[in-house]
């Protein structure tokens, strides 16, 4: 069960720490060297993004249910090729592609290795394991953070990128061994009458709205906060020690949150983890020093995998007989929200020759997702019977 759990993470380190998120680090050190625009760099994010859009929407409709493990296998092979590409190559036209693919094969990741790994989960008992699960991203964001400025100093950006692919060869091997799509054969369906949590299935799409409102919000901060610590001349040009700090606070923040639901309410914690971002976000123009960065990087690392984590729990409580469903909706409009923020706040940033506007911006929408979430409140922990089949172990002496 450990080893399946190890592989899980480290599946989650490559796909989403390493190939998908390394981007924001090893930015400033691209655009250093060869000056292109802030709006060439969000036209990069959001090919990303539009990738990973395309994911979300085809694994949530395709037959994969007996095929995750291989084509969980192919998408960390696509991660590992796109993040060497990045550095192989230096035109604009080859970076879309390769940003578009790690995009479309991290969504694949995401959802397959979460698919196999809590179903695994489930089947001993261990759900509470699951913000260990996700946690996996933050340790990814962690590590680049500590090994991007090492390879930066010794082969410069294009040797981070490769650097970074080669650690992920080593790290997919691991999962290749470890991560097993294995269920058991002496399971059998029995119809089961549980209590489920929270607000009515007609205010899911109030759900949905306030989900693609952070989606657009949160990566603003999650795309640009490394160029932001960069115009500060007390970092010493080491402004990726601000993605080690997000990194770090995004480890525990699934297990956190998680509990705190359980005590305070998810449509609650919800709302809260919404106001500390929108803050959190907007702190580096109220204080554009070091010690506003770190605050700006706890507040959104603390939040922005809590908030997936409480946003995708509270959807499956509400409709666990077809939670699937209602997770590939909110999947959906986080990545489209995702796609179009660095667009505009790219545009925003070359405009207006700094990032306020555009932090400011993303402040706004993500505190707008919060205020569509507050008619839930008052439906928080209120059960509602529902009776769903779910898979009992029979146990072998």
């Amino acid at each position: 069960m450990i080893k399946i759990l190890v592989g899980g993470i480290l599946s989650l380190v490559v796909a989403m720490g390493i190939a998908r998120f390394s981007y924001t680090p090893i930015l400033p050190l691209m655009q250093s060297d060869l000056s292109f625009s802030n709006k060439v760099a969000g036209y990069l994010a959001t090919s990303n993004y539009a990738g990973y859009l395309v994911g979300a929407v085809l694994v949530g409709i395709l037959p994969l249910k007996q095929r995750r493990k291989a084509f969980l296998r192919l998408s960390l092979i696509l991660s590992v090729v796109t993040t060497a590409g990045m550095g192989l190559f230096q035109m604009y036209s080859a970076w879309y592609v390769f940003r578009f693919v790690s995009g479309f094969s991290s969504a694949f990741v995401l959802v397959l290795a979460s698919s196999i790994v809590l179903d695994k989960l489930a089947e001993k008992g261990k759900t509470n394991w699951s913000g260990l699960f996700y946690g996996g991203v933050g340790v990814g964001i962690f590590l680049t953070g500590i090994i991007i400025p090492i390879l930066n100093h010794y082969f410069k950006w294009e040797g981070a990128w490769v650097g970074l692919s080669i650690l992920s060869i080593v790290f997919t091997f691991l999962v290749w061994v470890w991560l097993k799509d294995e269920t058991s054969n002496s399971t059998q369906n029995k119809k089961k009458e549980i209590p489920a949590h929270g607000p009515p299935t007609t205010w899911i799409p109030w759900l949905v709205i306030a989900y693609g409102l952070e989606g657009l919000g949160y990566i603003v901060t999650g795309t640009f906060i490394i160029s932001i610590a960069g115009q500060i001349p007390n970092f010493n040009g080491d402004a990726t020690f601000i993605w080690m700090i997000v990194g770090l606070a995004a480890i525990p923040s699934c297990i956190i949150w998680s509990s705190l639901a359980k005590k305070m309410g998810f449509v609650k914690c919800l709302v809260v983890a919404l106001l500390l971002q929108a803050f959190g976000i907007v702190v580096p123009v109220l204080l554009m020093t070091k010690t506003g960065l770190i605050v700006s990087a706890i507040l959104f690392g603390a939040t922005f995998m809590g908030i997936t984590t409480l946003a995708t729990t509270l959807a499956s409580r509400i409709n666990p007989k077809n939670s699937s469903r209602i997770i590939g909706y909110l999947t959906a409009i986080y990545a489209a929200g995702q796609m179009i923020g660095p667009l505009l706040a790219g545009h925003l940033a070359s405009a207006s020759h700094n990032y306020n506007s555009a932090l400011i911006g993303a402040a706004i929408v993500v505190l707008i997702g919060a205020l569509f979430l507050l008619s839930g409140i008052r439906f928080d922990n209120k059960p509602v019977k529902v009776v769903i089949t779910e898979n009992i172990q029979n146990e072998e002496n």
